[in-house]
């Protein structure tokens, strides 16, 4: 029987961080399509009414954590994957070093772009 590799460690930091934000991004995710697909339908979706939900605080911290939540989880499972993949020495430390950047300037754009259509 094949041996299963992981680059987590179980129990580890990074391995309860993607745990949790797993189940974060599940019930955000849920939370996002049934407002966004139910409750007002896809036409009826507006920069106005974007704006008038950004600027709840709730919606305005919930989508900002959905936004630092899903980039983490999204750029942890890559690097992890490649890690699984044989990636080491020089090329994983430049890995993450471009991913811990890119996910950076992901963040404050983001943020960035919530804040001004929040009006704050």
């Amino acid at each position: 029987m094949a041996e299963r590799y992981s680059s987590f460690s179980a129990g580890s930091a990074t391995w309860t961080l993607q745990r949790l934000t797993a189940a974060f991004l599940v019930v955000v995710l849920a939370f996002h399509f049934f407002l966004l697909h139910f409750v007002h339908h896809a036409y009826e979706i507006t920069f106005m009414g974007s704006q008038a939900r950004m600027q709840e605080l709730g919606y305005f911290v919930t989508m900002v954590l959905f936004l630092v939540t899903a980039t983490f989880h999204g750029v942890n499972g890559v690097y992890n994957a490649l890690v699984n993949q044989g990636l080491d020495g020089t090329a994983k430390r430049a890995t993450q070093v471009v991913l811990g950047v890119a996910s950076l300037l992901l963040v404050a754009q983001g943020v960035r772009v919530a804040v001004v259509l929040a009006g704050f």
